[in-house]
């Protein structure tokens, strides 16, 4: 029998939830949620998921690091932050199951389930394996946030910003 890996539920402190996952749900508008987090939560373009998946595509050194390089100014210019990369679910097949690109270094590196994925990408891991989600972003402040395939991106509170 192989290894099994099931799903994790990460729990945080309360005081920790009202510090990234903004106003309580009942509150309406678009100012309920405050600063760079709301720049954060906008939708993603199809140009820039596009982008994002093609990180992947066996493209060789220099391509992939003027890519990343594309996708990192177009976050900036957009959410005025980029993550420092992505958890995705791998197409390879077995043994691999998810993999972490990097905006930075333009790192890319596949997971079996049975490998450890290093900090801050290990809270993505889950999420990544759902197929609704595109892709979820990694941010330096360790804010996790799954885009959809359609652009959407899902609040750190469990909904997406299309369900408000």
């Amino acid at each position: 029998m192989g290894y099994i890996e099931r799903p994790r539920r990460v729990v945080r402190p309360a005081q920790d939830l009202h510090t990234t996952a903004g106003p309580e749900p009942g509150l309406a508008g678009p100012a309920r949620v405050p600063g760079r987090l709301a720049d954060r939560l906008r939708n993603r373009s199809p140009e820039l998921l596009e982008a994002v998946s093609r990180l992947d595509a066996g493209l060789d050194d220099t391509a992939r690091r003027q890519l990343a390089d594309w996708i990192r100014e177009h976050y900036e210019a957009e959410h005025h932050t980029a993550p420092v990369g992505y958890v995705a679910k791998c197409w390879l097949g077995p043994p691999y199951v998810d993999h972490v690109l990097d905006l930075f270094g333009t790192i890319l590196t596949h997971y079996t389930p049975g490998d450890v994925m290093p900090s801050p990408y290990g809270e993505a891991r889950m999420l990544a394996r759902n197929a609704s989600y595109a892709c979820v972003e990694v941010y330096s402040d360790g804010l996790v946030l799954p885009v959809l395939t359609n652009g959407s991106v899902v609040r750190p509170g469990g909904r997406s910003e299309n369900q408000q």
